[in-house]
Parts: structure tokens; C-alpha cells; sequence
């Protein structure tokens, strides 16, 4: 075999380590300092954004606990002797209750039934919005329930101006539909956005989601 045939034969052979040749991947394989993490970063076109630690502010309402909230009412109205021929009742429609009985007094005291239940099951009453009293059929009265879930427009200005006046520099938030989103470079400022918000009465629940490193 002549010196050209062999090279080439070697040239044709199988790789020992049997890989399959790829083009080194530059994000897996960073140069000494150069390299980046890639979960820190996400590419948009030709450039490289770099995201911080952030998490959303929301309220939402466990609706399975609502619906156990509003059963375990509904069984105890039943059995209880200050409802017996009173006619009341507790109806659910998603996230719209309605309490209807005999006066306005039994009324007050289904309100507190539920308001019991609702506790119990760790359903929050700041996001219950209690509607008017009104008279209804053969005597009775009614009173819809309304479950509020989301952050609306006059309340997340409300906490983006908390988190600008009282927060810690550096942090930054911005509204999202119905909820906010906090961000900041220290993960700890974080953490002292969330106890501010907890120690301050915003009439309705909050909750922290989504976050990230």
C-alpha cells in the first residue's frame, strides 16, 4: 500500500472512542472566565439578556378548599335547631355564593356559619366581598358572596408605590396583568419585599410564586 493509500485509510477509519464528532457547543464549553451559566441567561437574537432573582406577587383562592368550606357549611346548616324551618341555604356558583334564609338575622348568623368554615379551611375573608342585603321571594332575604382572586389596577399601584417607597434600593416591580412582578439583584431585598408586604394591610391576600434565582 503506497504512503498516499494509507493516510487515507487512516483518514476513513473508525474513532477508538466511537463519538460522534460535533461542533463544540461555546455555552457548554466556556474558556477559562468567559464561560456563562446557562440557566442565568436567555438569548434574544444576537445578544444575551441576564435575569435576576424575581418572584410574583398574586392573590388566587384555593377553589377546592372554598368548595370544602362551603360543603361543610351546607351539612351543618342542616343539622343545626336555629335554621330548622328558616329555609336557608348556601348556593355556589363558582366563585359567586349566595345565602338566602327567613331575616336578617338568621342571615347574620349563616355569615358567620360560613365565614367559620372558610377560616377553617384557610380561605382567607380578605378576599370576601360581602354584597347588599336584599329581600327575596315568600319572605326571605339573600346576600351574594363574591370571592375576589387577582390583583386589579388601583391595588398593584398600590404595592409597586410600598415597594418604591419602602423597599430596598436596588428592587424593582412592575404590574403583569393581575399580578406583580418583583426583581432584584440580591435575593435577600427579596425577602424583605415579602415581609413588608405581609406586615402591611392591603385588604386582600397575597401570595408569592414563581420564583427565581
Amino acid at each position: 500500500m503506497t504512503r498516499s493509500a494509507l493516510c487515507c485509510t487512516w483518514w476513513a477509519g473508525t474513532d477508538s472512542n466511537l463519538r460522534r464528532h460535533k461542533p463544540a457547543d461555546l455555552q457548554a464549553a466556556p474558556l477559562g472566565r468567559l464561560g456563562t451559566d446557562p440557566q442565568g441567561v436567555h438569548s434574544i437574537g444576537l445578544g444575551i439578556v441576564f435575569t435576576m432573582p424575581s418572584f410574583d406577587i398574586v392573590s388566587e383562592v384555593d377553589k377546592q378548599e372554598l368548595k370544602n368550606a362551603v360543603d361543610q357549611a351546607q351539612r351543618e346548616l342542616a343539622n343545626r335547631f336555629d335554621f330548622k324551618n328558616t329555609n336557608s341555604s348556601i348556593e355556589q356558583a363558582d366563585l359567586i355564593l349566595t345565602l338566602k334564609t327567613s331575616s336578617e338575622d338568621r342571615l347574620r348568623a349563616l355569615k358567620t356559619l360560613l365565614e367559620e368554615k372558610l377560616v377553617k379551611r384557610q380561605v382567607s375573608l380578605r378576599g370576601i366581598e360581602w354584597g347588599k342585603v336584599e329581600a327575596a321571594s315568600g319572605e326571605s332575604v339573600r346576600q351574594v358572596v363574591t370571592v375576589k382572586v387577582g390583583i386589579n389596577s388601583d391595588k398593584a399601584r398600590e404595592i409597586n408605590k410600598l415597594i418604591k417607597e419602602k423597599g430596598p434600593k436596588g428592587v424593582s416591580s412592575q404590574t403583569q396583568g393581575e399580578q406583580v412582578r418583583v426583581t432584584s439583584k440580591k435575593r435577600d431585598d427579596l425577602q424583605e419585599v415579602m415581609s413588608l408586604l405581609k406586615a402591611t394591610d392591603l385588604e386582600l391576600p397575597l401570595q408569592f410564586n414563581n420564583f427565581r434565582d
